[in-house]
C-alpha cells in the first residue's frame, strides 16, 4: 500500500487530508508540525510527503532541506500544501527541490490528482533508472571481461613464448614479442584508469563542495599542452600525418592534466571510428567568453538515438565492428566538462562525420 505523509500543524486540515487518503486507499500517516514530520520520514519512508509551509518548530523549507539532504529521502516525491503561494514562494520551494505546490483550500480531486501525477511520474522515473541500471550491468558484464583479459593474454603468451624459446629467438622476433608485451600493457593500464578515473568522477559529482573547488581551478594557458596531447595521441596510432591543428590560445576553468585527458578521449574516439588516411582536426577558439575545443573526424558516425544513449561502458554495434575499450571515452569526456561548469555537444552523421564540441568557462 502507497504510503504518504501528512506534515500539517492545523489538526482539523491535518484529519481531514488523512481520512480522504485512507478512504482512497492510501496508508496515510500525520505529523503536526516540521521536526516531527521529518522524524517520521526519515523512520517510515513514505512514497510521498504532503506538506504546510508556515508551521511551529521547523517550517516546510526545512523540513524540504533535511530530506533533501540525506540520500535516503532525497528522492521522496513532496508536494507543498499551503496557503502562502505568492512568486516568490514558489521560486523558493521550487530551488530546493519541491516537486508540486498546492494553494489551499484545493478540493479533493485537485489533490489526489496532484498525488497521482507525482506518484506516476516517480514511476516512471524509477523504471528508467532501473533500466539504465540493467542495461549498465550487463555491458559491463559484456565488457570489462574481454577488456581485461585480452591484452592479459597477450602479455602472459609473448612472456611463456619468450621464456620457452629464448635460445633459439632471433633478435627481431624478441623485439616483435616484447613490442606486443607492452602495447598489451599499455592497453590494460589504459582500461585501468579510465574504470577509476569514471569511477571517482562519479563520486566527486555528488560533493556539492569538491564540485565548487574544482570550478576554481584555472589553467592560465592551454595551447602547449594540447599541441602535446593530440600529437602523442596520433603517434600512437601511427596517425602524425592526419592530424591538424587549428588552436587559439586562451585561460580555461579547468586543471590542465584533466584538459590533456579530455582531449585524450576525445582523440581516442577521433582515431579508432575513423581510417587511416582520413583527417582528424582539432580546433580551439573563444567565443562569448567561452573557451571552445572541437574534435572532428570523417568515420562512421553516430545515429541521433546513439548521441541520446551516450554513457558509461555503453559501445554501439559491437557486433558488426572489432573495437578496443569499453566506451567510457565519451562518459569520461562528459562528465569532466559536466563537473567544470561547461557543455558536450555531438554533431553526426553516420559513416559522414563526427564533430564533438566542447564549450568551458574561461
Amino acid at each position: 500500500m502507497t504510503k504518504i505523509l501528512v506534515i500539517e500543524d492545523e489538526l482539523a486540515i491535518r484529519e481531514n487530508i488523512v481520512e480522504l487518503l485512507e478512504v482512497e486507499d492510501f496508508d496515510a500517516m500525520g505529523a503536526p508540525n516540521g521536526r516531527v514530520g521529518l522524524k517520521l520520514a526519515q523512520e517510515h519512508l513514505p512514497d510521498l510527503i504532503l506538506c504546510d509551509v508556515m508551521m511551529p518548530e521547523l517550517d516546510g523549507y526545512g523540513v524540504l532541506k533535511g530530506l533533501r539532504s540525506d540520500p535516503i529521502t532525497a528522492t521522496i516525491p513532496f508536494i507543498f500544501l499551503t496557503a502562502k503561494a505568492d512568486k516568490g514562494d514558489l521560486r523558493e520551494g521550487m530551488t530546493l527541490g519541491a516537486d508540486d505546490y498546492l494553494t489551499k483550500p484545493c478540493t479533493p480531486e485537485e489533490l489526489l490528482d496532484a498525488i497521482n501525477t507525482r506518484l506516476e511520474k516517480y514511476q516512471q522515473l524509477h523504471k528508467q533508472a532501473q533500466k539504465s541500471l540493467e542495461e549498465l550491468r550487463q555491458n559491463i558484464s559484456r565488457s570489462l571481461p574481454h577488456e581485461l583479459r585480452t591484452p592479459l593474454n597477450g602479455i602472459l603468451g609473448f612472456s611463456d613464448l619468450i621464456l620457452m624459446d629464448y635460445d633459439s629467438l632471433e633478435q627481431e622476433e624478441l623485439l616483435e614479442m616484447v613490442e606486443n608485451i607492452r602495447t598489451s600493457g599499455h592497453r590494460l593500464y589504459r582500461v585501468i584508469v579510465n574504470f577509476l578515473m569514471y569511477a571517482e568522477l562519479e563520486i566527486t559529482a555528488g560533493n556539492e563542495s569538491q564540485v565548487r573547488e574544482l570550478r576554481k581551478v584555472r589553467e592560465n594557458s592551454v595551447i602547449s599542452l594540447l599541441t602535446e596531447q593530440a600529437k602523442t595521441n596520433a603517434k600512437n596510432v601511427n596517425r602524425t600525418e592526419d592530424l591538424t591543428l587549428d588552436l587559439q590560445d586562451s585561460s580555461v576553468s579547468m586543471n590542465g592534466d584533466r584538459l590533456k585527458k579530455l582531449l585524450d578521449e576525445l582523440l581516442d574516439n577521433a582515431f579508432k571510428f575513423s581510417k587511416v588516411g582520413t583527417p582528424v582536426s582539432v580546433t580551439s577558439q573563444v567565443e562569448n567568453d567561452k573557451f571552445i575545443l572541437s574534435v572532428k573526424d570523417l568515420g562512421r558516425g553516430m545515429t541521433p538515438e546513439q548521441i541520446t544513449e551516450v554513457g558509461a561502458y555503453m559501445q554501439f554495434e559491437r557486433k558488426l565492428y572489432e573495437q578496443q575499450g569499453m566506451g567510457l571515452g565519451l562518459a569520461i569526456a562528459k562528465q569532466l566538462v559536466d563537473l567544470y561548469g561547461g557543455q558536450l555537444h555531438i554533431e553526426s552523421e553516420p559513416n559522414q562525420y563526427t564533430i564533438v564540441q566542447v564549450s568551458l568557462p574561461i
